[in-house]
């Protein structure tokens, strides 16, 4: 390599180091995402997990995930139990809205585990609309195995990542 292409690529990598922004992903600087935070939310703006009102409250205290069976998208009676939850905390906290994520485990091709997905994530929007709470203020969408909160390749990492998350947000558009 020579030093003129040396210097260049030296340059670049600064260029592209010093124009990043540490804030681009939604999250404050040095926030770390962990298994109850995938978005990245600054946690000071979810509020107090004992203020039954709180989105931290609706994570922490409830619980935002299910888990599913392999290659299926039935709930179980345990899912069940905690949808009856997110469903009454829905209902109580009518400013709020929720995207019901499906995803799948690393198995299987992109394609199956995307419809995999679709399937676990209407499961638990269906389950909650039965529970009363609007359908108007759902949403789905799946990431099938693209976004994995365990990796590894035995079961302990694949039965983590067969799951639908309930990801709540403020409504701003008076949904009710």
């Amino acid at each position: 390599m020579t030093k003129l292409t040396k210097a260049a690529l030296l340059i670049a990598v600064s260029v592209i180091s010093a124009c990043t922004n540490p804030d681009r992903f939604g999250g404050a600087a040095g926030n770390t995402v962990d298994l109850n935070n995938q978005a990245g939310i600054n946690q000071s703006e979810l509020g107090s997990a004992s203020d039954p009102t709180s989105p931290a409250y609706f994570n922490q205290t409830i619980g935002d995930r299910v888990l599913f069976v392999v290659d299926q998208s039935t709930l179980t009676d345990e899912a069940k139990a905690l949808l009856n939850l997110q469903a009454e905390w829905l209902i109580t906290n009518s400013d709020f809205r929720a995207t019901i994520e499906g995803h799948a485990d690393e198995q299987g091709t992109r394609e199956y585990n995307l419809a995999l997905g679709n399937r676990r994530a209407a499961a638990v929007r269906d389950y909650l609309v039965s529970r009363g709470v609007p359908a108007s203020r759902l949403s789905t969408n799946s990431f099938g195995k693209e976004r994995p909160v365990a990796t590894c390749a035995n079961e302990s990492c694949y039965s983590l990542n067969r799951r639908a998350v309930t990801v709540i947000a403020y409504s701003t558009g008076g949904l009710s």
